[in-house]
């Protein structure tokens, strides 16, 4: 009988991922691992500080959202707005 993929998920072991900061196993559980998928705070924060520093980025085309793909009535926020 073979073994299904999602067997961690039924069973009594708590999955584990990586810490995508420093890739330490990381129980995914809120009681045990309160910083998930992080291993700690400190970790938890250096990627904050990445994002800020925007040394990570999603991506796509930087600029202004198409206006006829917004919405009926909605425009996108720029400097008029004060």
């Amino acid at each position: 009988m073979s073994r299904s993929p999602l067997s961690a998920v039924s069973s009594d072991t708590t999955p584990t991922v990586a810490c995508p900061q420093c890739g330490t196993p990381v129980a995914w559980s809120a009681e045990r691992s309160p910083h998930r998928p992080f291993c700690s705070k400190r970790c938890r924060l250096i990627d904050l500080g990445d994002w800020l520093e925007e040394r990570h980025q999603i991506p796509g085309e930087p600029g202004q959202p198409d206006i006829d793909s917004l919405p009926e009535g909605l425009e996108p926020e720029g400097d008029d707005r004060l």
